[in-house]
């Protein structure tokens, strides 16, 4: 396509999408198609396999779903609703918070023209989403896993008449955590359908899928290789290790009016954290792969509604989290895969807003902060602070620290006295509801 014809594209109506998906988008607040959208919609419209690569934050998830919704209402139209396609796309993500995501994107545009999704996640009762697909829905998201199940378990359940296959995030899909059921799954779905895959970023492992499902796909870049949106502040603190909890505090304190994301390493890093924070009464809320699925929803919606405005957490929460008032992301632990990053600072400066990110650097960690800065192809500037003024948050996060230590060695002892099921809702208990702490941020 010319670049003057794309410059003339203005409307969802101009890249040759149905009225009811035109008003659907406008319902929504969608006036103008993103880069990704302007790119892939046409080409899917015309009936081929994509290759979308685009940052997170872009509207990839439009560009797949309105040409699926799209062929779905003209097959409706020809055959009348009674005989209108069930099973017609099978949407696949690596976490199960991002296949409700995009559920939630495939209803709030198909809320007009009787459209029936079902998620298919791991942590939720499997006899629920066996009675969800007895209603015969027109699209399936899940994860690999979960779908593998249905196929092996649920009577009647079969993926025969499959039009549509899209993987989310498919440099993730192709984790070794995934690899048997996503080859069980393509094994089962007809070889005659539509596929598109998208990513973030481009590896040999997404090049060889490439090779192994799609035909003579259409390439499209929205951009650069390994980029982040020109709306991101982005900025870096190096600081010895033992002064990293203080640095946190202190910036968060500072930017108490934002909602901010903390990105760390591990599980055991979150829930020290989160219990520090609450401690210092900064409204934090963790999110981990080893909560349980309505305790990650739940927190996730504690942040989303404003209850809580600090999201604690791992690389799970990293992709496909669509949460569009995120202000600041800290990476207080720095990843250790330089592509990470790029996922992580995408939480925030999403569809043309601005944000900041922050990455706190110690001495153990600047080899893995040097390669980011070598993959983004730009030295970072420095966050600007005096020592001596975040120094005097030392002695009150120290004593936070030493308090919920203590606490995570309580409930350790509780949770093995009761064979372990009950950490969840010891930390919510611990943590509290509404963020309430007999403790404030004091200077020294």
């Amino acid at each position: 396509m010319a670049e003057e014809e794309k410059e003339e594209i203005k409307s969802f109506k101009d890249l040759g999408l149905c009225d009811e998906l035109v008003g659907a988008c406008d319902s929504l607040g969608w006036k103008t198609p993103t880069k990704i959208q302007v790119e892939a919609i046409p080409h899917a419209l015309e009936g081929k396999d994509l290759i979308g690569l685009a940052q997170t934050g872009s509207g990839k998830t439009g560009a797949f779903a309105l040409p699926i919704l799209h062929a779905l209402l003209e097959s409706h139209s020809k055959q009348g609703y009674k005989s209108a396609p069930v099973f017609f796309a099978l949407v696949l993500s690596p976490t199960r918070e991002l296949a409700i995501q995009i559920a939630e994107q495939f209803e709030a545009l198909g809320s007009g023209i009787s459209l029936k999704c079902t998620v298919l996640v791991g942590g939720v009762d499997i006899m629920q989403q066996q009675i969800a697909l007895g209603k015969r829905p027109h699209i399936i998201v899940g994860t690999p896993g979960r779908l593998v199940d249905h196929l092996t378990n649920t009577k009647g359940f079969s993926l025969r008449m499959l039009k549509y296959l899209v993987l989310d995030e498919a440099d993730r899909l192709l984790n070794e955590d995934f690899e048997k059921a996503l080859d069980d799954i393509l094994n089962v779905i007809p070889r005659d359908r539509h596929t598109y895959l998208f990513s973030a970023t481009m590896t040999k492992k997404v090049k060889k899928l490439q090779r192994a499902c799609l035909r003579n796909p259409v390439k499209i870049e929205a951009a650069s290789k390994y980029s982040t949106v020109d709306t991101l502040k982005q900025q870096y603190r190096f600081i010895p290790a033992k002064y990293k909890d203080c640095y946190l505090v202190y910036i968060l304190t500072e930017m108490s009016g934002c909602t901010s994301t903390v990105f760390t390493r591990t599980c055991d890093a979150i829930r020290l954290l989160a219990f520090i924070l609450r401690n210092l009464n900064i409204r934090a809320i963790p999110i981990s792969g080893q909560m349980t699925q309505a305790k990650r929803l739940g927190a996730l919606n504690k942040f989303k509604s404003g209850e809580c405005n600090v999201l604690v957490c791992t690389d799970v929460a990293s992709r496909g989290l669509d949460i569009p008032s995120v202000d600041m992301v800290i990476n207080y632990d720095i990843p250790t895969n330089s592509k990470d990053y790029i996922h992580r600072v995408g939480r925030t400066a999403r569809a043309g807003r601005s944000g900041v990110a922050i990455s706190l650097v110690n001495q153990y960690e600047l080899e893995w902060y040097l390669q980011i800065e070598k993959l983004i192809g730009k030295k970072l500037p420095e966050y600007p602070a005096q020592e001596e003024e975040v120094l005097q948050y030392f002695e009150s996060v120290t004593e936070a620290k030493r308090l919920s230590q203590m606490k995570l060695k309580e409930i350790g002892g509780t949770k093995k006295r009761r064979g372990g099921d009950d950490e969840d809702e010891d930390i919510e208990r611990y943590l509290g509801v509404k963020g309430k702490s007999s403790k404030k941020v004091k200077r020294k």
